[in-house]
């Protein structure tokens, strides 16, 4: 996998295993924020408010440096960590994946807890669509108009998305590209014309 790409899941989706009757009930959960996880949480814990742990782990951003781990009760170590090895090992990133476990009279103990949060876990992700996504950077170029041609030859061979664009007296387009195509349409905008770049 090269650096500009990662891993994620396309739509949400749910696995369940289940061990000497306690059950367990994951869902795995495409996020992009820490807002958009807290959301969820908040869903879930009223939606199995008579579940005896809801326990979670996500991943987020394509560096995946921010992560958090939860037992929410569990014995220290024993739900979030097994479902955060399970992001981890797959290569994934913004995903929240939420355990639900309900009580099923007999204790697991903690290997045993360890393994149905993992196997929970593993099992929403093995449902999951997982998707490779790139990461991209945006660029805002501002140019006279006269200089329009030379700068459209460019979108056109270098094929980055346009998210937006006007023209007055000077043209203004922002373009988005995978990171590793940046410097070539970077260096190839900065020989038009008039043309510069805003900085943001």
């Amino acid at each position: 996998m090269s650096e500009d790409t990662y891993k994620t899941i396309a739509v949400p989706s749910e696995g369940i295993y289940t061990e000497k009757r306690s059950k367990f009930i994951a869902i795995a959960l495409p996020v992009r924020t820490v807002e958009e996880v807290k959301a969820h949480l908040e869903t879930y814990q009223k939606k199995y408010y008579d579940a005896r742990h809801v326990c979670y782990a996500y991943m987020l951003g394509h560096e995946r440096k921010d992560f958090r781990a939860n037992d929410n009760g569990e014995p220290s170590g024993t739900a979030g960590k097994p479902i955060l090895g399970q992001i981890n090992s797959n290569g994934l990133t913004d995903i929240l994946i939420v355990v639900v476990r309900y009580f099923g009279g007999i204790k697991l103990g903690t290997s045993g807890l360890i393994v149905a949060y993992k196997a929970a876990a593993a099992e929403a992700i093995t449902a999951a669509t997982v998707i490779e996504k790139t990461v991209d950077e945006t660029v805002t170029v501002l140019f006279e108009y006269p200089f329009m041609n030379d700068v459209m030859r460019i979108v056109k061979e270098e094929e980055p998305e346009m998210l937006e664009q006007s023209y007055d007296m000077d043209c203004r387009m922002t373009l988005r590209i995978r990171k590793s195509a940046m410097p070539k349409l970077r260096a190839r905008l900065e020989k038009v014309e008039t043309l510069r770049f805003e900085e943001a």
